[in-house]
């Protein structure tokens, strides 16, 4: 089964499809045994269940079609503890013509819907209740700079009411100098509650000062901990439901306006945004703990006082730089990003998220938010300005409806893996936090977030994707276990939009390799999966080293894969042949190596932020998009064709269409650029160059269209200002130190750099492989 093909019918993509059983043999594998999983992937044809799973009594694994099932007996044979199960009194009619969809072999994947019960099986399973509708709460800054900010940001907040669910709890804050709770239950009289913005605001001060006089109910924080908080009393004063506020909430967008607050000359407005999220964190955890939410911070620019602080309201100090955090002189760094950190297992406890949506040209702490974003599984959407078609477009994009009618998100989810004896889970990487539960399934050793065997994310859509991390803890010599396949089976609990609680199981079988032949392994190398698997890794450590270790790193790994699956003679580089199976992934590790993602040099430390959050949550589709794009060609010597992501691309008399994922860029070459400043296309007898300009705007359209979120569009010329955009991606084939093109050749675009060229690093990377 091609690779592509397994990710769409089971929603998986594995660094190797065929992996030895022994530990020592898998450490010579070089790139670790992972796969990319995207847990809610939307198919037609998962099964919805409704009713409860059936489990093994040993291991709490789900009745799967890898089962061993004796139908006499009515008992079954769970494949990850061999232990022997009956079936319930209700699965009495089962036999080899009459299966639970469980059992199909094509249901690799089953949902239950825990929230009601089947007719037929009432009395004999428990019912529940279902959860509340989820809470989305607004916190909007209101230090906006122009008159005209101010209304793009209110025409946003009014449409996203639009299109929330009628039935959506809704609260709302605001925030400048000072943090203001809005009470908008009370349709009568408009009361706003204000906070200081110099001060973090805990649960039981929030709660205290909301309801002076009142005993307060003391409820613990998570099931199994010592620790209470207060439910807050009359919390519908603050929180509503859409349909029944929508008039007052309309009304108090209509009516924001700036913060009254005096700027002084040379200073930055005050900005409270960490007070603001603490009162937002405070009212969720009084008020809705346990239950799906959502905490829309929508910021203007940095927070200049109280917790979470960027910077100073003094404008002759400057945002801190990568290099400010490198040597440690950020002032206000380390205990804002503490701030931030102390809030993730708290939010994740109680089921609810943090996303930031950015209008601004400047930085706004997204890197200090970092955790508290991803560990959340919150969303960051960037603009240059609240009145921008990106930020516009994105923002629409994110309350998007299924099939079914309900958002398409997944509220307080938690993901748990079970592995069969012979490997183990090693760690997670994606936006998740870990809930420290041990098994039989957890390695020894860590990868990302590991020790666990089960994660929590306070939300996630049905793209997210995670990447899983394995060890084979097998003996040399050890019968394989019969069919030769060891299992995984990953279990997602979340609360649906619709107020059920669901679970997903996925069972997965993966093939062991009986033997190491080389020739086998490599068919089974999924080049653009271990591309992102590495990817995410380097990610992760740059958090947290530097990087000229974590390249070191990569190196070192390329170099080793290479020497172990070419053919070559040693010490001659020219001999060296790579398997087409292994052929592309040195080019995705050059392009990681000069991808935003590690180098830093042009990128403020909020877009390094928000380049690794999406890394660590896209589709692998996705996620080699973003290190490796891709480069259209559009002339008029044939239909438009994809073409190397090269500088000798670059020619005068064609349109190239670059795809970056985070960016679109339609780049017309000078001559293209001459004509159409002449006017040609608007000519009669031109009318093959006018569909010549349209051809690259129709499928830049169509690429803007399909992506959330939305990629910024650049329409350049050849050596435009924005034309960089495109150089900074493609390989520098063609420099000021290279030979001129042979006679007879196109050169394409000079490009003055001394960054190594993909023909150098390949030279390089034969010269030491073949050392012995």
């Amino acid at each position: 089964m091609d690779f592509q093909d397994r990710e769409e019918k089971e929603g998986v993509r594995w660094s190797w499809n065929l992996y030895p059983q022994s530990r020592l043999e898998g450490t010579r594998m070089v790139i670790p045994l992972g796969c990319l999983l995207t847990p809610l992937k939307e198919w037609a044809s998962v099964p919805l269940l409704t009713y409860e799973p059936i489990r093994c009594k040993t291991c709490a694994a789900i009745l799967n079609p890898f089962c061993e099932v004796d139908y006499r007996s009515k008992l079954w044979v769970c494949p990850f503890c061999t232990a022997r199960n009956t079936f319930p009194q209700h699965y009495a009619d089962i036999s080899e013509n009459n299966l639970p969809a469980e059992l199909y072999s094509q249901y690799t994947t089953v949902e239950y819907k825990l929230g009601a019960v089947a007719p037929q099986f009432q009395g004999q399973q428990p019912m529940r209740t279902l959860a509340p509708p989820p809470i989305f709460v607004y916190v909007v800054d209101v230090c906006l700079p122009t008159e005209g900010e101010t209304e793009a940001l209110k025409d946003a907040l009014t449409m996203s009411f639009n299109l929330l669910p009628e039935n959506a709890q809704v609260a709302f804050i605001t925030f400048g100098t000072t943090v203001q709770l809005h009470e908008i239950g009370n349709a009568d009289c408009s009361k706003t509650w204000v906070f200081r913005g110099t001060k973090e605001v805990t649960t039981q001060q929030l709660v205290e000062f909301l309801s002076p006089g009142k005993p307060l109910n003391q409820q613990p924080l998570q099931q199994g901990q010592p620790e209470t908080v207060p439910d807050l009393p009359d919390a519908r004063r603050f929180i509503g439901t859409l349909s029944e506020i929508e008039f007052t909430l309309t009304s108090l967008v209509d009516d924001l306006q700036p913060d009254p607050w005096p700027v002084p000359p040379n200073h930055r407005p005050l900005r409270a945004t960490g007070a603001a999220v603490s009162v937002a964190v405070a009212l969720l955890e009084s008020a809705y703990r346990g239950f799906g939410g959502r905490i829309m911070t929508f910021l203007a620019g940095p927070c200049t006082q109280g917790p979470g602080q960027t910077v100073s309201d003094d404008l002759g100090e400057s945002l801190r730089l990568h290099n400010d955090l490198k040597a440690d002189t950020a002032p206000y760094f380390a205990k804002s990003k503490r701030f931030y950190d102390f809030m993730v297992p708290r939010c994740v406890a109680n089921g609810h998220t943090v996303d930031a949506f950015v209008g601004s040209l400047d930085q706004v702490g997204v890197a200090e938010m970092k955790s508290l974003i991803q560990g959340t599984g919150g969303v960051v959407l960037f603009g240059d300005s609240f009145t921008s078609n990106q930020f516009k477009g994105s923002f629409h994009k994110l309350f998007s409806t299924g099939k079914d009618g309900h958002l398409r998100m997944a509220f307080n989810a938690a993901m748990e893996v079970r592995t069969t004896p012979d490997w183990k889970v090693a760690g997670c990487i994606g936006p998740c936090v870990s809930r420290n539960k041990k098994s039989t399934s957890v390695s020894e050793s860590e990868l990302g977030i590991g020790g666990t065997c089960q994660w929590g994310m306070s939300a996630m859509d049905y793209n997210t994707t995670f990447a899983l991390y394995f060890d084979t803890v097998g003996q040399q010599g050890q019968p394989l276990p019969r069919g030769g396949y060891r299992y995984m089976q990953v279990i997602t609990r979340y609360q649906h939009p619709s107020g059920e609680y669901r679970l997903r199981a996925t069972t997965l079988p993966h093939k062991i390799s009986e033997t190491v032949n080389p020739n086998d392994l490599a068919q089974a190398f999924d080049q653009e999966a271990s591309a992102v698997l590495m990817a995410r890794i380097a990610v992760f450590k740059a958090d947290t080293e530097h990087l000229f270790d974590v390249l070191r790193w990569l190196d070192r790994h390329l170099i080793r894969l290479v020497a172990k699956f070419a053919e070559y003679q040693n010490n001659e580089p020219s001999t060296l042949r790579l398997n087409p199976a292994f052929a592309l992934f040195p080019q995705f590790c050059y392009h990681l190596r000069r991808s935003e993602f590690l180098q830093v040099f042009n990128s403020s430390p909020d877009e390094t932020a928000n380049f690794r959050i999406m890394l660590d949550r896209q589709t692998c589709s996705n996620c080699v998009l973003m290190i490796q794009p891709t480069l259209h060609c559009y002339s008029m010597k044939g239909p438009p064709q994809a073409v190397l992501l090269d500088s000798q691309s670059v020619q005068p008399d064609v349109i190239l269409l670059l795809d970056s994922f985070f960016e679109v860029c339609i780049h017309h070459g000078e001559t293209i650029a001459a004509w159409r400043k002449a006017k040609y296309q608007d000519q009669p007898e031109y009318e093959y160059f006018r569909q010549l300009l349209e051809a690259p705007k129709t499928d830049a359209a169509n690429i803007i269209k399909d992506r959330f979120p939305v990629p910024r569009l650049t329409d350049c010329d050849q050596r435009g200002s924005q034309a960089r955009i495109l150089l900074n991606k493609i390989n520098p084939s063609t420099t000021h130190n290279t030979n001129g093109p042979q006679y007879g050749q196109q050169g394409g675009e000079l490009m003055y750099t001394d960054d190594a060229s993909l023909q150098t690093f390949m030279e390089h990377l034969k010269k030491l492989a073949v050392q012995n």
